[in-house]
C-alpha cells in the first residue's frame, strides 16, 4: 500500500498569500497534487493543513520545520495505516509527469527510497524509516531533505525540469510558457 502524501505545511512567505490555494486552471495548486498522486496511491493525506475532501495530519514533532516536518508525519501516519511506502509531492509542483510518480511508485514495490534530483521533496519514502527521520530531524541542525536523503540512501533519479511555484512570477511563468490549448 502507497500513502500518496501532499506536503502543504509552509509559510508561503515568498509567494505572500496562501500559495497551496492559489489557482492555476480554476484549480487550487493543492488540488493538481492531490490529483497527480491519485492514480499512484491507494490513500491520500496533506500534511501540515487541513483540506476539504481530505484527511490532514499535522507536522511532526512541530509546525516549521519544513518538508522534513512533513515526511516525518507522512512516514508515521503511513505506518499508522499499514502503507509501506509514502509518495510525496509539494503543493507547488502542479505538473509532474505521470510517469515520473509511477516510477517512484514501481521503486515502493522494492522497498527503495528515492527522490527527484533538484526537487528532493518529490520522492518514495519507506514506512519503515519512520524511527530514523525521527532521530535525524531530532539531531541535524539543518533538517534539509537532501540531508535526509543521504542519510537513508536514497537513490537521486533523473527528471526533466519541473516548475516550482515560489512566487506569484512562477505562477506567471507557469501560465505563460505552457503550450496553448487545441
Amino acid at each position: 500500500m502507497i500513502l500518496g502524501a501532499v506536503l502543504a505545511g509552509g509559510e508561503s512567505r515568498r509567494f505572500g498569500s496562501d500559495k497551496a490555494a492559489a489557482l492555476l486552471d480554476g484549480r487550487a495548486l493543492i488540488d493538481h497534487a492531490l490529483a497527480a498522486l491519485g492514480p499512484h496511491c491507494d490513500a491520500l493525506v496533506v500534511v501540515g493543513r487541513d483540506w476539504p475532501g481530505v484527511r490532514g495530519v499535522p507536522d511532526r514533532p512541530a509546525p516549521g520545520l519544513g518538508p522534513l516536518g512533513g515526511l516525518n508525519a507522512a512516514l508515521h501516519h503511513g505506518a499508522d495505516i499499514g502503507a509501506e511506502a509514502v509518495l510525496t509531492l509539494g503543493c507547488d509542483t502542479p505538473a509532474v509527469p505521470h510517469a515520473l510518480l509511477a516510477m517512484l511508485a514501481m521503486l515502493a514495490a522494492r522497498g527503495d527510497a528515492a527522490f527527484v534530483d533538484g526537487l528532493p521533496i518529490i520522492g518514495i519514502w519507506p514506512v519503515r524509516h519512520a524511527a530514523l527521520l525521527d532521530h535525524f530531524v531530532a539531531t541535524d541542525p539543518r533538517r534539509s531533505m537532501r540531508g535526509w536523503a543521504t542519510a537513508c540512501d536514497a537513490v537521486a533519479l533523473d527528471a526533466p525540469s519541473l516548475a516550482n511555484i515560489n512566487t506569484p512570477g512562477d505562477l506567471d511563468s507557469v501560465l505563460r510558457d505552457r503550450p496553448p490549448p487545441c
